[in-house]
């Protein structure tokens, strides 16, 4: 299993990528790798997916850095490209603008993934988070025909995902706005361990 940051973003509602936005002391992707070595284990394989004009701070722990395509700008080109790079393995993905998604709750989403789903995402609320979960390499023929422009909830409807119904939605406050980093920091200095 190799984890896996989609970071190749414009953020344009931030006013630019978000991976190395600062919050609260630490870049943005900071986060959500810390999250993915707790979950994974010391001598996992990490990697960061980005643009290849998409600015990263620098990558810790031996994390690898993946260049997608320019074109689109649209998650799926990232999430294409990382089960291309994985080879036979496959992924446990996060997107970069989750820094409240701590180890446990991805390790959580991990063991309840059906080995037989393709795709196994996290479900809040009764909506879907389809870039956060459990991507095989058996998903991947169906990725690679996905129109580029596609719904990525209607993939996962086509691949028959296994929706992991997840009772705390705190983790997944996604960071888009200025306003959205302010909670986040606010959460984050209340509860200063939630991603260690």
């Amino acid at each position: 299993m190799i984890g896996v940051v989609l970071a190749g973003g414009a953020g344009r509602r931030l006013g630019g990528p978000k991976a190395a936005l600062v919050l609260d002391g630490r870049a943005l992707l900071a986060y959500p790798l810390a999250a993915l070595r707790g979950a994974l284990g010391p001598g996992a394989r990490l990697a960061v997916v980005a643009k290849q004009d998409t600015p990263l701070p620098v990558l810790q722990d031996g994390a690898e850095r993946w260049i997608e395509p320019d074109e689109p700008r649209h998650p799926l080109c990232g999430l294409r490209e990382a089960l291309r790079r994985a080879g036979e393995q496959d992924l446990l993905v996060c997107p970069v603008d989750l820094p409240l998604l701590g180890a446990e709750e991805l390790a959580a989403l991990l063991a309840a993934a059906c080995p037989q789903a393709p795709v196994a995402v996290a479900s809040v609320d009764g909506r879907l988070q389809p870039l956060c979960g459990v991507w095989r390499q058996a998903a991947r023929e169906v990725v690679e025909r996905f129109p580029a422009d596609g719904s990525l909830h209607e993939l996962v409807g086509a691949l028959g995902a296994q929706a992991i119904e997840r009772p705390d939605p705190a983790p997944y406050l996604n960071v888009n706005r200025a306003e959205d980093l302010e909670r986040a920091i606010a959460v984050l200095r209340a509860q200063p361990k939630v991603n260690e």
